[in-house]
């Protein structure tokens, strides 16, 4: 799963996420060898998460309000032939713990959601509340602070000042989004469940909007050299406030 070995900047994005992920893979399989860890994938549309995870060996509950995000997840874990690991459930975020059951998962995804959803502090709530304890919960989500700086980059400098200072990181009632968060804002979000302890806070795309054209168009050698500065830069502090996406994982504290 490196993204070193792929052929265009597209597998860049996402490497740190998912070497965090094969981590947590790894983790539940020794603790309970033989079993498929469980993985609950919130908001997971048509499995660009859940199915790598099938894949992998995991058995991936998906839960998402769109009937053809989860059709389109069917034929995805159909054509990887891990449909009997996948299991879609139409349903709301914040009402994990009802439409999955009881807090069993080894991994929970909040991947793109907490952008999207009416009450952010319920859907954490409900990610931490379907994950066993001492399990791990994985929320990406939009950075606010790229975002402020892609509009300065477009001469769009009224919605650059309204990202940065809505309290919800709007730039007007046109945008597609509810909300884009900080690290300091999302690490809070997490740990305010009273459940979750945050262990891990990096930038996923810190490089991809601030490449230049000769860069992009470089080939297989610009691609690693891309990857081993992204992963390099995921984890600065001061870089991944400007990451296109935030990747925050936080583990359940045991009762």
């Amino acid at each position: 799963m490196s993204a070193a070995a792929g052929e265009t900047l597209g597998t860049v994005s996402g490497a740190a996420v998912r070497r965090v992920l094969d981590a947590e893979v790894a983790r539940a399989r020794a603790a309970r060898p033989g079993v498929p860890p469980r993985v609950v994938d919130a908001g997971g549309g048509s499995g660009s998460w859940a199915v790598p995870l099938a894949v992998a060996g995991c058995a991936v509950t998906v839960v998402d309000v769109s009937p053809n995000a989860l059709a389109a997840l069917e034929r995805r874990a159909r054509e990887a032939g891990v449909d009997a690991l996948v299991t879609p459930v139409q349903g709301d975020a914040d009402q994990l713990l009802e439409v999955v059951g009881e807090a069993g998962a080894d991994l929970v995804l909040g991947h793109g959601l907490l952008e999207l959803v009416d009450d952010p502090a319920r859907a954490t709530a409900a990610l931490a509340a379907v994950a066993a304890p001492g399990a791990a919960v994985s929320v990406l989500t939009t950075s606010r602070h790229a975002a402020v700086l892609w509009h300065v980059l477009a001469g769009r400098l009224d919605e650059a000042r309204a990202v940065l200072t809505d309290p919800d990181g709007r730039h007007g009632p046109g945008d597609v989004l509810r909300r884009r968060l900080d690290g300091t804002a999302l690490r809070a979000l997490l740990e305010d469940t009273g459940r979750l302890r945050v262990e891990l806070v990096q930038g996923d795309g810190v490089l991809e909007a601030w490449l230049p054209h000769t860069v992009r168009e470089g080939g297989p050698a610009a691609v690693r050299s891309v990857a081993e500065l992204e992963e390099l830069t995921a984890g600065v502090p001061a870089l991944r406030e400007v990451a296109a996406r935030l990747h925050v994982l936080a583990r359940v504290v045991a009762d």
